[in-house]
């Protein structure tokens, strides 16, 4: 994406992971820094009384929320691959859509894209099935609504068959495979911390759409959203350094989907 010859690019964050008096993340702050939130739908993270909040507080910032939709996974927090069945998965997605829609409407906003969270992320890169049941909830619920994954992925291919409006995504804290997949978090190095660095990568990603992969190979990457995770330690710090890193350069951070 450009405006008047210059790259756009999308700041997300998963949002809205926090559980009844546990609290992880702050999202008040990623919301004075990201254009999108990816707010978490009670399946793998989040309660129906900290989605509204954070709902409330992204239409206060101006950000704009998609449906980040899960395995149902509260103890492994999404991150455990689940061999559910595609019909199942369908459904799971569709309630996990509706349930976020209206706790977006009465904050004064709505779900104006989805991503897939986690474990079921990495395995619709393939998994062509899943990718399929996820594809066709979205389909069935609006199929004006954008879809974002990864660049190459099953997902993303099936949904622009599938006639859905497909964004590509980048993740600025996380190590990737030469096949510009993700290294798995069991895996070391899988995390980066330095916000330095990180914000150095993204730039590269969004200006000349390359990535260094964990073996010092370099891949290319291509990104209309830039994903800071919420969870990640100094994640407001991240998320501050990449935007200001971005922005220096020239480069103009804008929503991908209109609230």
């Amino acid at each position: 994406m450009t405006v008047t010859g210059a790259p756009t690019v999308d700041l997300n964050s998963d949002l809205g992971e926090s559980f009844s008096r546990w609290t992880l993340g702050d999202d008040e702050a990623l919301l004075g820094v990201v254009t999108s939130a990816n707010v978490a739908c009670g399946f793998h993270a989040g309660d129906p009384t900290v989605l509204r909040r954070t709902c409330e507080l992204a239409a206060e910032h101006g950000v704009v929320v998609g449906a980040q939709v899960g395995y149902r996974d509260l103890p492994g927090f999404g991150r455990r691959f689940i061999d559910v069945a595609p019909a199942e998965l369908t459904n799971d997605v569709l309630y996990q859509i509706g349930a976020l829609e209206a706790l977006a409407r009465v904050a004064g906003t709505r779900v104006a894209y989805v991503k897939p969270h986690g474990a079921l992320y990495n395995a619709i890169v393939h998994h062509e099935a899943q990718a399929a049941a996820v594809v066709d909830a979205v389909r069935r619920y609006d199929p004006a609504l954008p879809v974002l994954g990864l660049p190459g992925s099953r997902f993303l291919a099936l949904a622009a068959e599938a006639g859905l409006t497909v964004r590509t995504e980048a993740f600025a804290d996380r190590a990737y495979t030469p096949e510009g997949t993700l290294v798995p978090r069991s895996e070391p190095r899988s995390v980066l911390h330095d916000a330095d660095e990180i914000a150095r990568r993204c730039l590269r990603m969004v200006t000349a759409g390359r990535v260094e992969a964990v073996d010092g190979s370099t891949t290319a990457i291509d990104a209309a959203s830039i994903c800071v995770h919420g969870d990640t330690p100094g994640a407001v710090a991240i998320a501050r350094r990449v935007r200001a890193e971005l922005t220096g350069a020239g480069v103009h951070i804008a929503p991908f989907a209109r609230s």
